[in-house]
């Protein structure tokens, strides 16, 4: 598959660190983030990872910022707050009617069992004490996390990352799945639309990370391929058919430095017809810094 010419990549060259990573070294991320640009304000959030100190994912911070690169944080979260083990990706998405509302990604203690919960608040400040409600629960054989959330004149659209828990030790492999839903709240699954490949760079799984602007609809996405890179994932791009999303026959973006991650890539739409880019990549010393670029 050939993508348009002007289907708008990231790369690492001439990113801008948005967020560093909290201290040096493999396992510090500053990342997973998700942005969205309203009323001239873009609005970021991440998930704080210090594995040394604090053990996984510890927070999930909201900021704003006028410019798309210096952000002042507004509100934080911690995982306690949800019994949670860990964070993964926040989502951030305006509700018309309602305010704003924060869809994180939590870990269930002592197992490989993800969560997708929620608050919403009339305001981004409120959103720690907004209103709480588990949005997917998952179940004994699915994991369900690193949501990617829009919402348009038809409704509410999720692509969710699913890891299987019928074998033990194997709980990485990931599948994404798409959902619709009238509120943000109750969703509808239509099914699995992207796995990984045999033989391919991304064999070991395969997560929805970012829907591009314009048509056909198009997307980049996490992949790897195999256990080994777990969290090291590279991004790839992939165009719906259909029925499913069919991934092209680029090589995947990386980051020249360590372990190569390029990864949970956020697009945000500019008004002049560019793409802004956020996305956790790997530095020299194995951390990972959110940076940002424009294409």
């Amino acid at each position: 598959m050939t993508l348009p010419a002007l289907v708008p990549l990231p790369s690492y060259d001439d990113v801008q660190v948005v967020v560093p990573a909290p201290d040096a070294g493999p396992g510090n991320w500053a990342g997973a983030a998700s942005a969205v640009l309203v009323d001239g304000v873009f609005w970021l959030t991440w998930r704080v990872r210090r594995p040394l100190t604090d053990g996984r994912g510890v927070t999930v911070v909201v900021a704003r910022s006028d410019d798309g690169v210096t952000f002042d944080p507004v509100t934080r979260v911690h995982r306690d707050t949800f019994g949670a083990e860990s964070f993964e990706r926040p989502v951030l998405v305006p509700v018309p009617g309602l305010g704003w509302r924060l869809y994180l990604s939590c870990a269930t203690p002592g197992s490989k069992h993800w969560w997708v919960d929620s608050l919403t608040a009339p305001t981004v400040e409120e959103l720690s004490t907004g209103h709480q409600q588990v949005v997917l629960a998952g179940d004994e054989h699915t994991a369900v996390k690193d949501p990617v959330v829009t919402v348009g004149d038809d409704g509410w659209e999720m692509w969710l990352c699913c890891h299987p828990l019928d074998e033990a030790g194997h709980e990485d492999r990931m599948t994404s799945r798409r959902l619709t839903s009238a509120d943000g709240l109750e969703w509808t699954d239509h099914g699995e639309v992207l796995a990984g490949r045999p033989g391919e760079w991304d064999a070991r799984g395969a997560r929805v990370a970012a829907v591009l602007p314009g048509s056909p609809l198009t997307v980049l996405y996490d992949g790897r391929a195999d256990a080994a890179s777990n969290w090291y994932e590279q991004t790839g791009v992939a165009r719906w058919d259909g029925t499913r999303l069919v991934p092209d026959d680029l090589a995947p973006i990386a980051s020249p430095h360590s372990d190569g991650a390029f990864r949970y890539a956020a697009a945000v739409p500019l008004p002049d017809g560019r793409t802004r880019f956020y996305v956790e990549a790997a530095r020299p010393d194995g951390a990972h810094d959110l940076v940002t670029c424009v294409r």
